[in-house]
């Protein structure tokens, strides 16, 4: 298994050799390599088994970096990045030559973000390259969040693991890129549609696409436990189930079922927090012995859209 510790200077030395290590970022855990080396970047989708034409994020530590690697950076754009920078927003701009085709599936865009984690931030400003790091696990799967679910899944995989300990946000950044002047977001994630409309105004949402993405992470059917799972309105839950089902909710439990085989995503009923606790409580439930998972939509408000989002995923069938 991968080694796990808290040093940026081991880190570091196997991204300069083109090796991959995972990171800790605000959102996810995230399989990193160096994002201007094509071995690296082929690395990265061969240990994650992942399609390559679902296109890579870049990340870097500073707006100013991340001009070395766009070649147009749109007034809305840099309003964002100024008011988010650092934290979970991606934006998909016209990329540099510099940055490998590889990366960006052969797309004129590349998604770049300035992520917010201190242990993060200390290792991209002491490297000469960005990093290119989807989620570390393998393609399709529930994403990470702590050192360990990379381990037990990646582990035998990678040399090493940057411990920065449990993601804050829990789930990935949201995604926002320009169509004719008219901003877009691709993916909804961590930041919340609400504050973005508070700075630029309307934006339009993008469906997720089967098929040649325009942005990562905007596959029909991802972020998936191994047991079947089921999305659906709390009232048509059943407590006779005839399989032992596990049971994914948002701020109250169900009565007449067992509290082992329930997950309650936020008591309080905050959205944050829900986002928080998602993945590690799909996980949980995934290495249960229950036979299925039943997860409830959560409100339409801050980051309830990207928690459902998420979900609808898991439990697409493509």
């Amino acid at each position: 298994m991968a080694i796990i510790g808290h040093d940026i200077d081991i880190a570091k030395e196997f991204l300069l050799k083109g090796e991959l290590v995972a990171i800790p970022t605000e959102t996810v855990y995230g399989l990193a390599g160096n994002a201007l080396n094509d071995s690296a970047v082929i690395s990265i989708f061969e240990v994650k088994n992942r399609p390559s034409f679902d296109p890579l994020i870049i990340h870097t530590d500073s707006l100013e970096k991340v001009e070395n690697y766009v070649s147009e950076f749109p007034e809305k754009a840099k309003l964002l990045a100024n008011k988010f920078w650092p934290g979970p927003l991606t934006l998909l701009l016209p990329k540099k030559q510099i940055i490998p085709d590889l990366v960006t599936s052969g797309l004129n865009n590349v998604a770049v973000r300035v992520p917010n984690h201190p242990l993060l931030l200390a290792l991209l400003r002491s490297l000469p390259f960005p990093i290119a790091a989807p989620s570390a696990n393998p393609f399709g799967y529930i994403s990470p969040t702590n050192a360990q679910h990379v381990n037990a899944q990646l582990g035998d995989k990678i040399p090493y693991i940057l411990d920065g300990g449990e993601s804050d946000v829990g789930i990935e950044s949201t995604i926002l890129g320009f169509e004719n002047g008219e901003a877009i977001v691709y993916r909804l994630g961590g930041l919340a549609i609400e504050d973005i409309e508070n700075v630029i105004g309307k934006v339009q949402l993008m469906p997720h696409s089967s098929s040649n993405p325009k942005a990562p992470g905007m596959l029909k059917s991802h972020y998936a436990p191994r047991k079947p799972l089921y999305l659906e309105k709390r009232e048509t839950f059943s407590v006779n189930e005839d399989k032992l089902t596990g049971y994914l909710v948002f701020d109250q439990y169900i009565e007449g079922i067992d509290l082992k085989y329930q997950r309650i995503l936020s008591k309080s009923g905050d959205t944050k927090e829900a986002a928080h606790n998602l993945f590690a409580y799909l996980r949980e439930l995934d290495a249960s012995p229950v036979e299925q998972i039943r997860a409830e939509h959560v409100p339409m408000h801050g980051l309830g859209p990207a928690i459902n989002d998420r979900l609808q995923r898991a439990a697409a069938k493509e």
